[in-house]
């Protein structure tokens, strides 16, 4: 037998036991006369003594390199009471070994395993498997399995099914671009990976499922960041006969059981307007542990002879209780016209005015209190709340936010249509929600007026879910897909199959879809979901441990009737 016990599993009651470990050489420690191991597995660490009575046995032990797999048997011991170790969980006890085997020599690894890593994160991720040999990275991965056990459990429960949909779907418009895999059998046709289950979970309700849910993979061809992947994780919940509050009192019961098994604290929800969202914090996705909002001080400040005032639309400002120096201001600056701002212009109050608009500006005026600076950002209404709510988190950095400080906000009645960079008429969640009632008269003459019944859910800054009460109804389905340009050949070819589906008695219903990543790197409090996914893609979208994306042959391009060009 390998092991008896696993390398966490031994305490005091085990003493005078046989037993058989095996795992990885963590750290030896030669005193001469006697050897330390630290034999290390998933479940933790154990000593294990090769005494001088075994000479043999331990200059043969000499030999072992860090990282080697060994299967050790052996009797436990208790410790002496000067050399417990409390910082582990087997501190008390050691294995005296009386044998061991080496399962299989290590190299010398390219860094050393242990949770204060020194490699970059390049280094890291080439030699993944050995980064997840990390405690912490092993935490990353068991909270990921707790929270996913947990969710399933309760969903279970509350007689939800958990039904696989396809990965290879059609192509759909659904906010990013496809991944796209060609069809060997029909030459010329592609399959998408399906950005999201999000037809299927409509047409499971038109089935009759009621109740379904899957941790659903979901694919988009996008640019990344430390919250974003090109393949993420959703928990993928849809419900008949369902309106918003059944989908909000789901989604919290779920998240109230996570944040206390696993963190052991009651979280607690607040709601918000997205238009209250935008005009107080500049975002849909505020974090309100930053203690600012965002002033709108148009109306005193284009009276002002300043040229800059009296030619923008709006004119934002946020006040926060410190004076800056000019380094830090010029370091506020630069950090803005690297986001694409025009600049920032700013008031303190210091027992007098001071700052670059004190000219123009008085205390009076914008209620400045002695202490304060004021930062304004000025121009068209788009940018200027935009702007202002980027310069409020880069302000949010002056404070100490607690990372155990969990603030969940439902962001609500979001407009169903905005216009994007280009111009175009475009869905602000996805095109398949259903205006809010009242508001389908506005679809013809006035779309952009148009509250939809959407949602999300917003946890310290960053977007946790997103969901909405779906249009069961054929003709309003059509007459959205119109609103942003597509003709009858286009929603035929596209979306025929769905709409063809609702016309065959669609019940009402509504999802959301929380990300699993997002989720377990907020209660880890790392910054990036690339340390709680297990095999993650860099910023620029490669493998590096497998080395993909990668070119294929000649002649399985020409199996698939592709040609490359350069």
């Amino acid at each position: 037998m390998l092991r008896t016990h696993n390398c966490g599993e031994l305490r005091e009651k085990d003493v005078e036991k046989d037993v058989a470990l095996a795992g990885w050489v963590n750290r030896l420690r030669d005193h001469g006369e006697i050897i330390f191991l630290d034999l290390r597995d998933r479940y933790g660490i154990t000593q294990v003594v090769f005494g001088a009575d075994d000479k043999e046995l331990r200059e043969k032990a000499k030999k072992i390199t860090p990282e080697t797999v060994i299967s050790v048997k052996g009797k436990v011991r208790r410790r002496p009471a000067e050399m417990e170790n409390e910082e582990i969980l087997t501190g008390k006890i050691e294995v005296v070994a009386n044998n061991f085997t080496i399962l299989n020599s290590a190299k010398t690894p390219p860094f050393v395993i242990q949770d204060e890593v020194k490699a970059t994160e390049e280094l890291r991720l080439k030699y993944r498997y050995l980064d997840l040999r990390r405690k912490t990275m092993q935490d990353h991965l068991i909270t990921r399995h707790r929270v996913i056990q947990i969710i399933r459990k309760y969903l279970d429960e509350k007689n939800f099914l958990e039904i696989e949909t396809p990965v290879l779907a059609k192509s759909t418009p659904e906010g990013a671009r496809d991944f796209l895999v060609p069809s060997r059998m029909h030459t010329g046709k592609f399959y998408a990976l399906a950005q999201s289950p999000q037809l299927y979970k409509q047409i499971l309700m038109v089935s009759g499922v009621d109740r379904y849910f899957q941790f659903a993979k979901c694919f988009r061809d996008e640019d990344m960041r430390g919250d974003r992947q090109l393949e993420h994780t959703q928990i993928d919940i849809e419900m008949s006969f369902a309106e918003e509050e059944d989908i909000f009192g789901l989604t919290e019961e779920i998240m109230r059981r996570i944040f206390k098994e696993i963190k052991g604290i009651d979280v607690k929800f607040e709601r918000m307007k997205y238009s209250d969202a935008m005009e107080r914090y500049g975002t849909d996705k505020p974090d309100l542990r930053i203690p600012l909002v965002i002033e709108d001080f148009t109306s005193q400040l284009k009276k002002t002879g300043f040229r800059i005032f009296q030619s923008s639309e709006t004119i934002k400002g946020i006040r926060i209780k410190r004076k800056f120096s000019r380094r830090e201001i010029s370091g506020l600056e630069d950090g803005m016209k690297k986001q694409g701002a025009a600049g920032i212009l700013y008031l303190t109050e210091d027992n007098g005015l001071s700052g670059s608009v004190a000219k123009y500006v008085s205390g009076d005026l914008v209620n400045i209190k002695q202490g304060e600076t004021i930062f304004f950002i000025a121009g068209n209404k788009k940018d200027a709340v935009k702007y202002a709510g980027m310069l409020r988190l880069k302000l949010g950095e002056y404070f100490s936010l607690d990372k155990d400080d969990f603030r969940f906000l439902w962001v609500v009645e979001f407009p169903l249509f905005e216009i994007d960079d280009e111009g175009n008429t475009v869905p602000c969640h996805h095109i398949f929600t259903q205006p809010k009632e009242g508001d389908v008269s506005l679809l013809e003459n006035t779309p952009l007026e148009v509250k939809g019944r959407q949602y999300d859910l917003v946890l310290n800054g960053v977007e946790l879910a997103s969901g909405s009460i779906r249009n069961h109804n054929p003709n309003i389905q059509r007459k959205l897909f119109k609103i942003i340009g597509m003709d009858d050949k286009d929603i035929e070819e596209r979306f025929g199959f769905f709409l063809r589906a609702l016309e065959y008695g669609a019940p009402p219903h509504g999802g959301i879809a929380p990300g699993i990543d997002r989720l377990c790197m907020m209660i880890e409090g790392v910054s990036t979901i690339r340390d709680v996914i297990a095999f993650p893609k860099t910023l620029q979208g490669t493998g590096l441990m497998e080395g993909s994306p990668s070119e294929v042959s000649r002649e399985d391009l020409k199996t698939l009737g592709i040609k490359l060009e350069k």
